[in-house]
């Protein structure tokens, strides 16, 4: 592959090495509880299900639909907004419908970036938020999330020492990994800062209706005037438990928005169409799904955060989001959180994220995804207290 110039900036997949290990005990009979791959264990809840079925049957849905989505799906956005955030957006202009937020980002990152453009992106860091513009051949470069009442002076720092200077401040809020979460005074100041020096935002609101304890992310859009610097992605697939239906959205600033759609022209036609028209059901019906699936989240966290702290493991609760960031106990940090997971693996029969795979400055930590019934997460806490008393005892 040494001529595969895109494919050799990019570093070896870390969650690799666990999801084979994985695969390769359960194939031995082995019983591995999974809570590494954010991937919802629950089924989409059968009004969104029933409109599919029922949208599949026509015949006028099988062939290709608008690459941007159809105009009553970002419709749907648009008004999802506005009753959610009372935001104002144009359907035509300000919002169009990705194959998943995962693909809009990539797509976005070959559309406005290349070599030559510099990039600012919050680490630890979801992968595709610095890599969709490695792969566009941009330089990134990392600005540490920790700790966070400091962070936007460490852009403001960062920025200041680049040149060429950032096109691009990518932000995650509820954070994957990390479940940090941010109010909207943050917000302000960091519209404040890219008015202030020409920048860009790109900002990825996947977990926004997963929030406990009272806490409700803020879209950057409560900031006047954010849409004159500002993108914001979001995805059904957390919220209405459909990742594998890869629905996803952009909206915003009406240039980056239209770079988004050119390219989108280029490269596909859009998603299935009885597929829209199911997210439309999703974002217009009943929203009490959403409800309970943020309350489900926050029963599991309560269970596994709660039994980690029993046994000794320190972990603070997050107050948003399908995971849980927790510190690796001091026991087990000189292995590192890559072999640490391997160990939980084989010794605890658990699987979990490493942090060293959300970038270096995720070293020390693993995620828990909070994708297992309270039960399987009570079975995984007994697996890995005997883990951490065997490492005690080493």
């Amino acid at each position: 592959m040494k001529n595969f110039e895109r494919l050799n900036r990019l570093p070896p997949y870390v969650f690799a090495v666990v999801n084979e290990m994985m695969f390769a005990a359960r194939r031995n009979g082995e019983d591995i509880i999974n809570l590494g791959m954010g991937n919802p264990d629950q089924p989409t809840p059968q009004h969104i299900v029933d409109k599919l079925n029922e949208a599949s049957q026509k015949v006028a849905n099988h062939r290709y639909s608008a690459s941007k989505g159809i105009y009553k799906l970002r419709l749907a956005v648009c008004d999802w907004y506005k009753r959610k955030f009372n935001v104002d957006l144009d359907p035509d202009k300000e919002a169009v419908a990705t194959i998943g937020s995962k693909e809009g980002l990539a797509h976005l990152a070959l559309a406005v970036s290349g070599p030559g453009d510099t990039i600012l992106c919050s680490t630890p860091a979801y992968p595709i938020h610095p890599y969709a513009f490695v792969i566009a051949g941009a330089q990134v470069i990392h600005v540490n999330l920790f700790p966070q009442e400091s962070f936007l002076a460490r852009v403001a720092e960062a920025y200041k020492n680049t040149h060429p200077k950032p096109k691009f401040l990518v932000l995650n809020f509820p954070n994957n990994p990390t479940t940090a979460t941010v109010g909207l005074k943050f917000f302000e100041e960091a519209v404040a800062f890219a008015k202030a020096n020409d920048l860009f935002i790109i900002h990825d609101l996947a977990y926004g209706d997963l929030g406990f304890d009272g806490y409700q992310a803020p879209s950057i859009f409560q900031v006047s005037g954010a849409k004159d610097v500002a993108v914001e992605f979001s995805t059904l697939s957390k919220s209405y438990n459909m990742a594998g239906w890869r629905v996803g959205f952009c909206v915003g600033n009406r240039e980056i928005v239209g770079a988004l759609v050119k390219i989108k022209s280029y490269l596909d036609y859009g998603m299935f169409q009885a597929i829209q028209i199911a997210a439309i059901t999703a974002l217009n019906g009943p929203q009490d799904c959403v409800e309970e699936i943020s309350n489900m989240y926050m029963l599991r966290r309560n269970v596994l955060v709660d039994g980690l702290n029993k046994n000794g493991w320190k972990v603070e609760k997050p107050n948003a989001s399908m995971f849980v960031w927790a510190e690796m106990p001091e026991q087990m940090k000189a292995i590192g959180s890559l072999e640490f997971a391997k160990r939980l693996v084989k010794d605890a029969k658990v699987a979990v994220s490493p942090g060293i795979g959300f970038g270096d400055a995720g070293e020390g930590f693993v995620r828990f995804a909070l994708i297992e019934n309270e039960e399987r997460i009570r079975q995984a806490v007994r697996g890995i207290k005997n883990v951490l008393q065997n490492g005690q005892q080493s």
